[in-house]
């Protein structure tokens, strides 16, 4: 099971345990007694959670007292504070935070086993998931996440300013990349491609010869800072694509926010970078051998401007 699996579903479990504490009109000390084969989600404030072998339900909660698990749980079984017992089926992850547990012969657990102190797992169990103690599991999902956001945020950022720098000092690169997308798209793509492979293909060939050695480390190295560019490129022309403005700092943030906003999908986000990174760097390479320059906008009948004498 993927990491971070557990602390999500954890959280979705302590959502479901606060919407229900919240709606329950009376006393919810203990449960009720009554059997029942098909039940939502059973959660239980202190007391026992007990759930029989003909009962089946679907997260399971308790905040302080033992749980007994003899039937089956289709999602999570989540204990803050009690001993538990598993000796039936929990499809998804256990989750106990103080207490013992032990998963006798023939129980199942579908996902995670995440516990505080070592369990005791009997012959014949069945732990599809992994066992993890509790606080080694939600420093790594916690400092994970943070990290992926945190460098979220500084590539973000890296972006911004390297767009309004690029779009500062070169003012004409908006009209090169317009340009280029309305008469050169598929040339931009094909240059793309070609730029994105070769470079770091053409860096190992300088390295195994003596003197492209050095020009060789300094593509290496720099092959970054040239995806990146290539990346605020095409950051640039998706705003131009989905957008009309006469301010190219208008059509650069809204293609900075589209492609950012996406990049917070798994997979997607990774697969999006590589291709924005492609194009751009094609949309840059066919501006640059355009040569395009700014055209002079005259009045008709109007004759072109004198040169200033130096």
């Amino acid at each position: 099971m993927a990491r971070g699996s557990s602390s999500r579903r954890l959280i979705r479990a302590l959502a479901v345990a606060g919407v229900l504490l919240l709606s329950v009109a009376g006393p919810a000390s203990a449960q009720d007694d009554g059997s029942r084969d098909d039940e939502n989600d059973q959660v239980v404030l202190t007391g026992q959670l007990l759930i029989e072998t003909d009962r089946t339900v679907d997260t399971a909660v308790i905040f302080n007292g033992p749980a007994t698990i003899e039937g089956t749980v289709r999602e999570d079984l989540f204990v803050m504070n009690g001993d538990t017992e598993i000796s039936g089926t929990v499809n998804g992850d256990v989750v106990v935070f103080n207490g013992d547990v032990a998963v006798r012969s023939g129980a199942e657990i579908g996902g995670d086993l995440v516990t505080q102190s070592t369990p005791q797992v009997e012959d014949g169990a069945t732990i599809r998931g992994s066992q993890t103690n509790i606080a080694t599991k939600f420093d790594y999902d916690i400092g994970a996440v943070a990290g992926r956001f945190v460098w979220w945020l500084g590539y973000t950022v890296s972006v911004l300013i390297l767009g309004l720098l690029l779009l500062a000092f070169a003012p004409h690169l908006d009209e090169a990349v317009v340009e280029t997308i309305r008469a050169r798209l598929g040339s931009s793509i094909g240059w793309g491609v070609a730029l994105f492979f070769l470079l770091p293909i053409a860096a190992v060939i300088l390295l195994v010869t003596v003197v492209g050695i050095p020009l060789g480390l300094f593509v290496l190295f720099a092959l970054g800072l040239i995806y990146t560019i290539g990346y605020t490129v095409a950051t640039h022309g998706v705003g131009r694509l989905v957008m009309r403005t006469s301010s190219r700092y208008v059509a650069f943030l809204v293609g900075l926010v589209i492609l950012r906003a996406l990049a917070l999908i798994p997979v997607v986000g990774g697969l999006l970078w590589l291709l924005a990174s492609v194009w751009g760097l094609g949309l840059l390479a066919v501006a640059i051998r355009a040569g395009r320059t700014p055209r002079t906008v005259t009045t008709a009948g109007a004759p072109p401007p004198m040169p200033v004498a130096s």
